[in-house]
């Protein structure tokens, strides 16, 4: 949670910080705390926050998604992140932070087509989540050639020149390692994907199809 995003909802509410307090079952001291950004709110007080306040899940805390999660959860997290998509599969599901879970994707072995689909979505929809969390993460874990994919597909498909400076500094260590984005691939796909991968994939060293014109809800 950014120090000036819980201060900024809380004065376009019309609140003082001992009525948010209240709203919160905090003391005022407290409360001050969190916007000064010298406490951290437990995940269950970001999620009242965020729901009294109308918060981007972006001021959710950065976690681990767990290890073993079904298949389903991976298209039913990006429904409650907003994608239309999977517009269908919204309720029930608790959100996670963009960023945890963008991660979390990235380094999947076997990802669902129409979930990876969703990644650069999840660039261009949340473009305040913490990339500079993210991107040493990313690095850590080999994945900054998946991620730099994502970001480049969601700047040039939602014309967001703002993600440049992250593109480029992810190419600054991009892995000359040939990749797949998020697929196990068969020979027979792998040597398809070698003359038809997109040129934004090949730009990352990986084989995929996915285009910015084949996005259908990053405009």
């Amino acid at each position: 949670m950014s120090l000036d995003q819980l201060r900024q909802a809380r004065l376009q509410r019309g609140d003082s910080q001992q009525q948010a307090a209240d709203r919160m079952c905090v003391t005022q001291a407290y409360f001050s705390m969190l916007e000064k950004g010298t406490r951290t709110p437990s995940s269950e007080l970001a999620r009242k926050l965020m729901r009294s306040y109308g918060l981007s899940p972006t001021a959710l805390p950065v976690s681990k998604v767990p290890a073993r999660v079904s298949p389903d959860f991976w298209a039913a997290e990006l429904a409650a992140l907003g994608y239309p998509g999977f517009a269908h599969l919204r309720r029930g599901t608790q959100k996670v932070n963009p960023v945890t879970f963008l991660l979390a994707a990235l380094a999947q072995p076997n990802l669902e087509a129409r979930v990876a689909e969703g990644l650069p979505w999840l660039v261009w929809r949340y473009p305040d989540m913490n990339f500079d969390w993210l991107v040493p993460e990313a690095r850590m874990k080999n994945l900054q050639n998946r991620l730099g994919f994502a970001v480049t597909l969601a700047r040039l498909a939602g014309h967001r020149q703002n993600l440049l400076p992250l593109e480029t500094t992810l190419a600054d260590s991009k892995l000359e390692k040939q990749d797949s984005f998020c697929k196990e691939l068969t020979e027979p796909e792998r040597l398809w994907l070698r003359e038809n991968s997109s040129p934004e994939a090949r730009q990352w060293n990986l084989l995929s199809d996915l285009r910015p014109e084949t996005l259908r809800y990053v405009a």
